[in-house]
């Protein structure tokens, strides 16, 4: 997908002189978001695409965000904003993240891109999910008809992907942390996502036989000797053996995040200049 990207790119700087930019908004020092933002920056040079990262301290105020974000939405540079969560405590997420233009909103967090992914509208969809469903459709994984449960609610990541698999005609079950009796729920399942954020939750005996398991959750472990790993939410060595399809962590929905992210900027960017 990022070499189909960069074609496209330079594709369209002979037509209009310009390429995509993307801005990313990263206030803090959080080790996760550094290396998300990092990946971020080095995919943006891969594809042709130009970087705008804006890596400020964790005493940023509220008033100096929102001016940055009134900045990036007038510049006609920028195509794509992100605002990296999650941020410091003192600051809060939802006010900036309406206040992106929406067709600058490249995560698909503002409520007019969630309002056209409820109501099947061309829009910006949020990144993680819309990696998965590409992934799913890349190995060639029949959605129509299947059963899909997503363990996890997040407006990140369980609610905008239960929509987009609803849309491709699965019938969806969300489970979340008040859900009685998951290991029931889970395995009957033909397609499992999980999206909660606890480590290696999802066990053997949690998944049917020959179901396609998607991984979202990143999770950063230390062991007894203080060795730390990043695991996801599914116990990789025990499901592989019973799923026909896995995803790993790292370097399994992680990367497609970033390349989604890469696509929307594209998108918006072509939406703006009339490019197909």
């Amino acid at each position: 997908m990022q070499a189909e990207i960069a074609q496209k790119i330079a594709e369209h700087r002979q037509k209009v002189n310009q390429v995509p930019g993307l801005a990313v908004i990263m206030v803090g020092d959080n080790p996760a978001s550094a290396a998300y933002v990092r990946n971020k920056e080095t995919a943006c040079k891969r594809v042709g695409m130009q970087s705008f990262g804006s890596h400020l301290p964790s005493s940023t105020q509220q008033s100096e965000l929102e001016a940055l974000i009134d900045q990036l939405n007038e510049n006609d540079q920028v195509h794509g904003i992100l605002v990296q969560l999650p941020l410091p405590s003192h600051l809060d997420a939802i006010p900036l993240l309406h206040r992106i233009h929406p067709d600058k909103d490249a995560d698909g967090l503002h409520p007019n891109n969630l309002g056209k992914l409820l109501r099947g509208e061309q829009g910006l969809r949020s990144c993680t999910p819309a990696g998965v469903m590409k992934l799913l459709e890349h190995s060639n994984i029949e959605l129509a008809g299947k059963q899909a449960v997503v363990v996890g609610r997040s407006i990140l990541v369980g609610k905008p992907l239960a929509l987009m698999l609803l849309e491709a005609n699965a019938t969806v079950t969300i489970a979340h942390s008040r859900t009685p009796d998951l290991a029931n729920i889970t395995r009957q399942a033909d397609i499992l996502i999980a999206a909660v954020g606890k480590p290696e939750m999802i066990k053997a005996e949690m998944v049917k036989f020959g179901a396609v398991v998607i991984d979202v959750g990143i999770n950063r472990i230390t062991d007894y000797e203080g060795n730390s790993r990043l695991v996801g939410d599914v116990d990789f060595e025990q499901v592989a053996s019973v799923a026909s399809h896995i995803t790993p962590v790292p370097g399994g929905v992680g990367p497609m995040t970033v390349t989604m992210l890469l696509h929307n900027t594209l998108w918006s960017f072509s939406q703006k200049h009339g490019l197909t």
